[in-house]
């Protein structure tokens, strides 16, 4: 049976989102999907400074006259935002034990990618690559058919894998999650195992819940035994 998981293409994603990569025979980055209006972690994620937990967000730019904005088509507002994300992660991390490994996987995409998604992209690939996942990955704009949405989307993402099984996160993914639609389609159901571990970071108190760059700077190649369990 193949298992299948998808997720929106997010800047610089929690440790969570690289367990799904890891626990899945297909990963789907869902690069044609709806862009949330408000605030996500779609253009935005938390490190670890000295002064605490702050949020790296990349100021984007909506297509004017859309009622609906997919993810492909969101740009950057300007491109001031790099070098200020560049030097706030090298002062947040420079005493980090992985930070000479680390650094040049994130600070590369941000000086040669153009377009917001294959930033995102670009990004989590490299990480993925460095943490030896070897799960498939494939955007849902390079899927033949036509998609649903929500459970109608999972199970059309799975009849185009030719895949049975769904590797679910548990936060927002369950409001969309219908068994009863999935069975239908004879996809099974499972849910991600995945709960944030503690390892030894900088600056005081531990502080869960932080993007990857975290447990990457701090962790290195231990990472991938975190997402083992």
């Amino acid at each position: 049976m193949t298992t299948f998981a998808m997720h929106q293409p997010n800047y610089i994603p929690w440790l969570g989102y690289f367990y799904k990569m890891f626990h899945c025979d297909v990963f789907v980055y869902l690069d044609t999907v709806q862009y949330p209006q408000g605030r996500s972690f779609s253009a935005r994620n938390r490190i670890k400074t000295p002064q605490g937990a702050t949020y790296l967000t990349i100021p984007v730019q909506l297509p004017h006259g859309h009622g609906r904005t997919l993810y492909s088509e969101v740009a950057f507002a300007n491109d001031t935002w790099r070098e200020k994300h560049l030097r706030s992660v090298a002062l947040s991390y420079k005493r980090a034990p992985y930070f000479d490994e680390i650094y040049p996987l994130y600070e590369a995409p941000l000086r040669s990618q153009q377009r917001f998604v294959d930033l995102n992209i670009a990004l989590i690939e490299a990480f993925a690559a460095y943490l030896g996942i070897s799960s498939r990955r494939v955007r849902l704009s390079e899927l033949p058919g036509d998609f649903g949405h929500k459970s109608k989307l999972i199970a059309d993402i799975g009849r185009a894998l030719e895949a049975s099984v769904y590797l679910s996160g548990t936060g927002g993914g369950k409001v969309y999650n219908d068994t009863a639609v999935l069975h239908e389609h004879g996809i099974e159901l499972i849910y991600s195992k995945f709960e944030y571990p503690r390892y030894t970071q900088l600056w005081d108190d531990f502080t869960a819940d932080l993007s990857i760059l975290d447990v990457l700077f701090n962790c290195g190649p231990e990472t991938r035994r975190l997402l083992e369990s």
